[in-house]
């Protein structure tokens, strides 16, 4: 029998919104990271032709540059598009049960809220949305945005 060789993909494209405030820390040798979770929307039809909703919760990790970026931007409700890659980690509780989680390690995040007028600090535009990368391994890439300006401004409209 021949070998399968299966592609090294691991990479994870959600939209949704912040369910609580992010959490922010640094690490014992100053590393800024920010964990929170989401809630991703999916609509469908059912069997007999109405409309359903279902939510899917998921938690985000995110590190150093892109850490600060969202405890400066980010709150309960906040709609971001994120691109990032699946891990899983486990710890011991307090109580020495053992835990483990599959969560989201963000790589580039989108802020999809319009901007309020006190967290502009000058900038031009308050419909702008942006997006901000992990400054620890980017690869060059063609594209810097994960929608057009249109794109995310009828996302922003639509609330």
């Amino acid at each position: 029998m021949s070998e399968l060789k299966m592609p090294e993909l691991n990479s994870v494209l959600v939209a949704g919104n912040l369910t609580k405030d992010p959490v922010f820390r640094e690490t014992s040798n100053k590393t800024p990271v920010v964990n929170f979770s989401i809630a991703a929307n999916r609509k469908y039809k059912d069997s007999s032709n109405q409309w359903q909703e279902d939510v899917c919760y998921v938690g985000v990790v995110a590190w150093n540059k892109l850490a600060e970026s969202c405890k400066d931007r980010l709150k309960k409700g906040s709609a971001v598009l994120i691109e990032g890659e699946l891990q899983s980690r486990t710890w011991k509780t307090e109580d020495g049960q053992k835990r483990s989680i599959v969560e989201i390690k963000a790589k580039r995040i989108q802020f999809l809220n319009k901007l309020s007028k006190s967290s502009q600090n000058g900038q031009k535009n308050n419909e702008e949305s942006s997006v901000v990368e992990d400054d620890t391994n980017i690869e060059e890439t063609s594209f810097n945005k994960f929608l057009t300006d249109e794109e995310a401004n009828l996302i922003n409209n639509n609330d």
